[in-house]
């Protein structure tokens, strides 16, 4: 099993938006980036847990657990010239773009915020924390994820 961290804005997808889908389930599509895309394509499994990160928000930070439920497959809405995330370029012979599904797993109580999670010496690898680093789909070391995961349930203990 390996661990990642997701993105997103919780004004078009949050943690509680997962949770009340059909199954608790989604496909994590609309990733246009290559290096992202391709930890969707080629990198990510099923079983994989995965951080739900709410960015561009209040508070930014952690907000819960999803597991992957399937493995990548190609994004079909590419080749939907309607779709914001169609690419010309992109067929179903060659496609460009993949995404997984995930399963909503748990919220936190509290989203564990950027500006605590920068504050922990043990969290140095992760992208979040490193400068310039904004890819949307991005590994965390297993040492790491078991710290951020112990951190998030406290942080409802400490208030």
């Amino acid at each position: 099993m390996a661990y990642w961290l997701f993105k997103t804005e919780p004004d078009a997808f949050s943690i509680e938006d997962l949770r009340a889908r059909p199954n608790q389930t989604e496909p994590w599509d609309g990733v246009r980036n290559y290096q992202a895309r391709n930890f969707l394509r080629d990198d990510i499994k099923q079983g994989d847990k995965v951080f739900i990160y709410h960015s561009s928000c209040k508070k930014v930070g952690i907000a819960g657990v999803a597991v992957v439920v399937r493995a990548g497959y190609p994004d079909p809405v590419q080749f939907n010239p309607e779709s914001n995330y169609y690419d010309p370029k992109s067929t179903p012979d060659n496609p460009r773009w993949y995404r997984v599904d995930v399963q909503f797993e748990e919220a936190f109580e509290k989203v564990l915020e950027l500006k605590s999670i920068k504050t922990m010496p043990e969290i140095t690898q992760t992208g979040v924390v490193k400068k310039g680093q904004r890819l949307s789909v991005m590994p965390v070391p297993e040492k790491e994820w078991m710290h951020l995961y112990k951190a998030a349930k406290a942080e409802v203990k400490s208030f």
